[in-house]
């Protein structure tokens, strides 16, 4: 068994989409970032890459690549998922939290399970998602930006 952690953070722009576990949430602004900026998935991503002893999405996923340009983050965790079957491994269980002070994330986190559950084609039930506010302290507390982290374990 390999233990992986994974950490993201993007900041909040206007004019973007707020794409977070690869679902579309309603909201005035969006992540910036090279892909889609989706925080959950790539917080999610990169426990995985650490506990395979794999790097990071940097190595996999540089953001000087046009070709990872707007790319949705769910086509790049089944990438992930990929190199992972190549050395062997499964997923155990993944378990990951949301920061972010706006907007609230309760409706959206059984949808996002289930995408990152397909994903990476494991039972909803190894996927757990939680949000939590910084109670307006930080980046975070002020709407600056959105982080996440995760850990997943791997066999």
């Amino acid at each position: 068994m390999r233990i992986g952690m994974g950490y993201d953070v993007h900041r909040l722009e206007e004019n973007r989409d707020l794409i977070i576990g690869g679902e579309k949430i309603e909201y005035e602004k969006g992540l910036l970032g090279h892909s889609d900026a989706d925080v959950l998935t790539h917080a999610i991503m990169d426990a995985i890459l650490g506990a395979a002893g794999e790097g990071d999405i940097g190595l996999h996923f540089p953001d000087t690549s046009g070709e990872f340009k707007d790319i949705s983050s769910i086509i790049l965790l089944k990438r992930v998922k990929d190199i992972i079957d190549k050395k062997g491994f499964t997923i155990g269980n993944i378990d990951a939290t949301i920061i972010a002070q706006a907007p609230k994330m309760r409706p959206y986190i059984d949808a996002m399970r289930k995408n990152i559950a397909d994903a990476l084609q494991v039972d909803i039930s190894q996927i757990n998602i939680k949000a939590t506010t910084e109670e307006h302290l930080g980046f975070t507390g002020r709407c600056e930006g959105i982080a996440s982290e995760a850990i997943c374990l791997l066999m």
